[in-house]
């Protein structure tokens, strides 16, 4: 048990799905595992471990921003000898050329974030995804018959800016669209000698003002889901 995810040691599996809505842990927990049990629910957010195709697997919320997963994927990591972490989130594209519902798989996340600095004194702006999860997320992909783009995403602290349009550290990095937890996640791994990737569905196009309403959310991340899953599969074979 850690400070602040309440599962005694061996509830939680070697890997974890990390979505950053409580609520959206509990929809993967009931339409994708089976035998699945709530193994913590410490600040109401919860973590599920359950089977999937014969795999044990967590799916667990992280939170918002930086800090917040920051803390939770530390203390899987660290505590529970997690080994691989898959963020699967939402994101705003940058630039039209993404469309709503199409997927991103993080190649580097860039951030303003001290996050990195403060806790390892890792003084770049940008943390590369750990280990082979990102590439096996690729080649899962396609065997799936999914498109996938493979790039750079911001991981902003914050949501709403005074100053509209792209923040100059995207455009610097030709970072496609932002989140706002990538950045704490590669640095834990890093850190720690561990995998981690963020796979992410666009959910808005800031330029255009497109985006998935909020009912139509939790059905439009399905092949996100399934991509995180199915990749899991080849993930534990692989570490």
């Amino acid at each position: 048990m850690s400070l602040h995810i309440s599962a005694k040691a061996g509830d939680i599996a070697p890997i974890v799905l990390m979505p950053g809505d409580p609520l959206r842990a509990k929809y993967i927990s009931d339409h994708f595992l089976s035998d699945a049990k709530l193994v913590s629910q410490t600040r109401n957010v919860f973590y599920y471990t359950g089977n999937y195709k014969g795999m044990e697997i967590t799916i667990g919320a992280s939170g918002m921003g930086c800090p917040s997963i920051g803390i939770y994927s530390y203390e899987l990591f660290n505590e529970y000898d997690v080994n691989c972490i898959i963020r699967i989130g939402t994101a705003g594209a940058y630039t039209p050329e993404l469309k709503v519902y199409d997927l991103i798989n993080t190649a580097v996340a860039y951030s303003e974030s001290t996050y990195a600095k403060c806790a390892f004194g890792f003084e770049e702006e940008g943390i590369l995804h750990q280990g082979v999860a990102h590439d096996i997320i690729n080649q899962t992909a396609k065997s799936l018959a999914l498109d996938v783009n493979s790039c750079n995403v911001h991981s902003s602290d914050v949501f709403y800016r005074s100053t509209p349009g792209t923040p100059p550290i995207a455009l610097e990095h030709n970072c496609l669209a932002v989140e706002m937890e990538a950045f704490s996640l590669f640095s834990n791994a890093r850190h720690l000698g561990k995998t981690a990737a963020t796979l992410l569905t666009i959910s808005d196009v800031i330029p255009t003002g497109d985006q998935i309403s909020p009912d139509a959310r939790e059905k439009s991340l399905i092949p996100m889901m399934n991509l995180a899953l199915e990749s899991a599969l080849e993930i534990q074979k692989a570490i």
